[in-house]
């Protein structure tokens, strides 16, 4: 598989739909996701963003460091109403004993969120990250309650994320869709908005030094 010349992944539209195994805790559970709700195990988890972030494989080099740079901030994805999904093409299995590994001796210790194993490769193929050479690039997508995409970025695989512009995105959505201000460049929360006219606009940009 390649990225599909023809696919529509679009922000504003529905996000693609994807399942398979993922680890939880030392655990090999059933994950699924469509329409807004993510499900694991037994348990459906709805009315939350789901963060869906794709890496190349386990035991290398800079994916250890995105992963716990997102298990860092897991605190303040969940206080932005928000889950958080890793996945690579690797197996249940691989995934496993990465997480078995010390991070002193190459492995990524406890984590505290799901890691799906994409071994048919058709949730990178779906999401438009699937590369020539098999791997999934640095891709993440932010998928609002609703199941919206409502950001999508893609690294190629020397250079790892920011993640706190992750949760700085995730905030700006929910504060659009609850205001119904928008966001200018470089926002974070308790800075000023704008309302989106012409008219009302004004009252921000005369406030610009």
């Amino acid at each position: 598989m390649s990225i599909p010349e023809d696919l529509d992944l679009q922000v504003g539209s529905p996000a693609p739909a994807f399942s398979g195994t993922a680890v939880v805790g030392q655990n090999f559970v059933d994950l699924s996701y469509e329409n807004g709700t993510l499900t694991l195990g037994d348990n459906k988890i709805t009315g939350k963003y789901t963060v869906l972030f794709f890496y190349p494989l386990d035991f290398t080099f800079v994916c250890p460091t995105e992963i716990l740079a997102f298990q860092e901030q897991l605190t303040n994805f969940e206080k932005a109403g928000a889950s958080v999904v890793g996945v690579s093409i690797d197996s249940q299995f691989s995934h496993l004993a990465w997480k078995n590994t010390p991070r002193n001796k190459g492995g990524l210790g406890e984590i505290d969120f799901p890691l799906l194993a994409d071994v048919t490769k058709q949730t990178s193929y779906d999401y438009g990250v699937l590369l020539e050479n098999g791997l999934a690039a640095r891709g993440v997508f932010v998928i609002d309650e609703k199941g919206i995409l409502q950001s999508y970025t893609v690294n190629n695989l020397g250079v790892g994320r920011n993640v706190s512009e992750i949760i700085r995105l995730i905030e700006g959505f929910k504060f659009v869709a609850e205001n119904g201000e928008v966001c200018p460049a470089n926002w974070n929360p308790g800075d000023d908005t704008m309302k989106p006219d012409p008219e009302g606009s004004q009252e921000y940009f005369s406030n610009v030094k």
